[in-house]
């Protein structure tokens, strides 16, 4: 069992959950690499405290990140800072020889993005990837399998989205994800889009151009401090794409959705997919229920399949049980570890986002942004 000594830049929601996923490793069967936690960063020192109670592995713990990256037990970093930070942090790991997970999307802007893609080639033994748990659903793998098999035949269209709807309320005090200057002009689109794009772009279905809807419903929101602000970023993107499936045939309609005021969702990632030989379709609203449909002519009939924990990196968990958020993110790290270690995995899809596919995402935003002020169709 070789170990990966980590460390976390940024203690905040998903920097916990890493350092919950280090702890349960064990739950996995048949992995010969594990993460070890030695190190963290935040400006935040009350956020310390749990990570140092928790995980006695802990060594340091610093407000500047450069002494994490200076330090040699540092093997990787887990990278959650907000977006405008992601240029210089991401940089600055790649360039002290640390493997890298980064959170999404890589970047506040397409510049931004431009500059880690000119770093990570410039060293190319760093093994960098970024993060999206969602298609790691045994639903997902199911369907991503149908893909790799040629199972749609010719793709009529697709639509994937992620919806919540936590900022349906007005009262909700404003936070980083909603200043343009912090989170950048994307809005909705930089923080949640490549959950949405993961699987097409997985998949090759290159967008070619967009017509971008874009809406900032919540004009203002409180500050906590008694006042009202104003609210710039993006709310909620409908991205209305051609594709093209590198399997061959015309381009076909592709819908991503990103939505931030989505009433009744909670946080629903989904799915659908429509070809000529068969269909699909799956939502985390309905974790266990993967839908699918083969025409073979005459009736047509959606069959409904029951998903246990029928997980590509295989666990303790019995396959009867159903799978949930935090054996999605279990999958997601494994997926890293395992192609840190090995190279990629044989199935295609039950790999992490590589800078290549963020830097794809970017070209998808930044044309949805100029779609949205021309009021028409632009190229990718």
């Amino acid at each position: 069992m070789r170990t990966v000594r980590f460390g976390i830049i940024g203690c905040g929601l998903m920097g916990r959950e890493f350092a919950s996923i280090t702890a349960r490793w064990c739950h996995l069967l048949d992995m010969d690499v594990r993460p070890e936690l030695v190190a963290v960063c935040d400006p935040n020192e009350a956020l310390w405290k749990w990570y140092q109670t928790h995980f006695p592995s802990i060594r340091q713990a610093t407000k500047d990140y450069t002494e994490l990256l200076a330090n040699d037990q540092v093997e990787a970093v887990y990278c959650a800072v907000p977006h405008n930070l992601h240029q210089r942090f991401y940089c600055d790991i790649i360039q002290a020889g640390k493997h890298l997970m980064g959170e999404k999307p890589f970047g506040i802007d397409k510049p931004a993005n431009d500059a880690i893609l000119e770093c990570i080639k410039a060293h190319p033994n760093v093994f960098v990837r970024s993060t999206s748990h969602f298609p790691f659903y045994p639903a997902a793998q199911r369907i991503g399998d149908m893909i790799e098999s040629g199972a749609f035949g010719r793709i009529i269209e697709v639509e994937s989205g992620f919806l919540h709807s936590s900022d349906l309320d007005p009262t909700k005090t404003i936070n980083w994800k909603r200043l343009i200057e912090v989170n950048g002009e994307y809005g909705c689109m930089g923080d949640l889009g490549m959950h949405a794009c993961h699987m097409p772009f997985r998949a090759g279905w290159t967008p070619l151009n967009v017509r971008a809807l874009l809406r900032n419903l919540m004009k203002q929101r409180p500050d906590g401090k008694g006042n009202m602000v104003p609210c710039e970023t993006w709310d909620n993107a409908t991205l209305a794409c051609e594709a093209l499936d590198p399997a061959g045939g015309d381009p076909f309609p592709m819908t991503i959705k990103t939505h931030r005021i989505a009433p009744g969702q909670k946080n629903t990632w989904y799915i659908h997919v429509w070809g000529d030989k068969a269909s699909a379709r799956f939502s985390s609203k309905s974790p266990r229920l993967l839908q699918t449909m083969h025409y073979t002519g005459g009736e047509q009939a959606w069959q409904r399949i029951d998903m246990g924990s029928e997980f590509t990196f295989k666990t303790i968990t019995g396959p009867i049980f159903e799978a949930g958020f935090i054996d999605c993110i279990m999958q997601m790290w494994a997926a890293f570890l395992y192609e840190l270690e090995h190279g990629p995995h044989p199935k295609k899809f039950a790999r992490c986002v590589t800078p290549e596919e963020e830097a794809l995402a970017h070209r998808l935003f930044t044309a949805a942004l100029k779609s949205q002020r021309n009021a028409s169709v632009e190229p990718v």
